[in-house]
């Protein structure tokens, strides 16, 4: 069906501008990847409104079993691109977990995830919550009303599990900052002990997307912070409460991006900018008309071969709202932003706020110059990829010339203080001076040696 959808498009519309504007691919069959999460949302868009058949793709997506499976296709060839975690490519090009020259050329979306606790644990929190004037708890929670739960679980001798869902994840280092900026230390990586649990007050692990919900609902884990819609799933199936989340730890913070290996990028110049007009194109679509688009994204979205959840479990975030307690619903209009504020834009100064994140939890063992990073950052994020395929797009009349930063150094605005739930500003072109701010974590020559911060 696809197939022939492709055919009548480029014989009875050849003269459109996306036909116009046809590369000459050096591949057109490709297989992408993806984990069950609505920020996949991209690449379903792409294919079913035909993005990629403009562009003379045929594009096959597979859901994938887990994070380390989808980056192993992408390495292997199997995959010839993922909806991958941001941190993905950076820890492969350096070398943490694994050796791979991963780049992107497109960063999928902000927002979008939150931190889920079971009802006992909220339970347990609130009365440390401050209320508003209709006994509604009042956001952003920190995470210095869990502290007191934490603690008795500690006098108790009970580890305070917490799930995440890769080591190199946007939501490790979410539910890390988090809980540090509530006072509480959530544990360092080294190169001898890679869990990440050296010094821990919250011991957090890996665990799946889809089965963060039901790993909670067995007690094996007394909260997460996952992507949606599995924040949403446990308020349904009424096992826990979403208590944040990340538009609130930190607005408009970086999320997903598409992820390729530098050599297909090198092989496939053509193919690669083809794709990424396809993907801006969806993300436009997603945004547009103040998200007018979004009940029908859910509807796909919601389709098994996606994510594969209730519609209005998706909706329940994806349309312009979220919901923390039964019946608690607020408007969060930029929960999911797709293209808004230069959402795809693959910046250097999100890479290296991931590669300080790194740093600051001993993934990172040894300090690095301010001069690394952003070398690092350059290496894997490409902005030069973006803007060609944007410059086409713009040139065939299918995007409008104000919505691209032509004239960026890659590097956004400092993040102010007031956007940070901690109160700490971010400036990517000074990341040492950065870890230097934050009162948790590795800074400096510090490193970890056994189970102790040296230096």
């Amino acid at each position: 069906m696809k197939t022939l959808k492709w055919l009548l498009a480029s014989t009875a519309f050849c003269a459109s501008p996306a036909m116009a504007e046809m590369l000459d691919l050096e591949k057109e069959e490709l297989t992408l990847g993806f984990i069950k999460l609505t920020d996949m949302a991209p690449l379903a868009v792409a294919y079913e409104n035909g993005y990629f058949e403009d562009e003379g793709l045929f594009v096959t997506l597979e859901a994938q079993a887990n994070w380390k499976v989808l980056l192993d296709g992408v390495i292997d060839g199997q995959l010839d691109g993922a909806h991958m975690l941001a941190g993905q490519p950076l820890a492969a090009t350096i070398g943490y977990g694994t050796q791979a020259h991963i780049i992107t050329p497109f960063s999928m979306d902000l927002n979008g995830n939150g931190i889920t606790v079971s009802n006992e644990i909220w339970e347990q929190m609130r009365p440390h919550v401050p209320l508003m004037d209709d006994g509604r708890p009042q956001h952003p929670i920190s995470a210095a009303a869990l502290a007191p739960v934490v603690e008795d679980y500690k006098d108790q001798g009970i580890p305070f599990n917490m799930g995440m869902v890769f080591p190199v994840s946007t939501h490790n280092y979410e539910l890390r900052y988090w809980l540090a900026a509530g006072g509480l230390e959530p544990g360092y990586y080294s190169p001898e002990d890679v869990s990440g649990q050296i010094g821990a007050d919250v011991y957090l692990s890996v665990t799946p997307p889809p089965q963060m919900p039901s790993t909670m609902e067995a007690g094996t884990i007394f909260g997460y912070c996952v992507g949606e819609p599995w924040n949403q799933q446990a308020v349904f199936k009424g096992i826990g409460v979403p208590v944040i989340t990340d538009y609130e730890i930190w607005r408009n913070n970086p999320e997903k991006v598409f992820g390729i290996s530098a050599q297909f990028a090198e092989e496939n110049p053509n193919t690669t900018i083809a794709l990424t007009k396809a993907l801006i194109r969806a993300a436009i679509w997603l945004d547009e008309n103040e998200n007018a688009n979004r009940e029908e994204a859910v509807e796909i979205l919601a389709r098994s071969e996606y994510v594969g959840a209730d519609a209005d479990v998706i909706a329940n975030s994806m349309t312009g709202t979220f919901e923390y307690e039964k019946g608690d619903i607020r408007e969060v209009p930029d929960f999911n932003v797709f293209f808004r504020y230069n959402a795809t834009y693959p910046f250097y100064s999100d890479a290296i706020w991931y590669l300080t994140q790194m740093r600051r939890w001993g993934q990172i063992a040894k300090p690095q110059t301010d001069e690394w990073f952003i070398e690092t950052a350059q290496s894997v994020y490409r902005p030069d990829i973006y803007l060609e395929a944007a410059r086409l797009l713009v040139d065939g009349g299918m995007a409008n010339e104000v919505d691209f930063p032509w004239d960026s150094d890659g590097f956004k605005a400092p993040t102010p203080a007031t956007d940070v739930i901690d109160g700490i500003g971010y400036d990517g072109r000074a990341p040492n001076a950065y870890l230097d701010s934050l009162p948790i974590g590795l800074k400096g020559d510090q490193m970890i040696a056994g189970s102790e911060i040296q230096n």
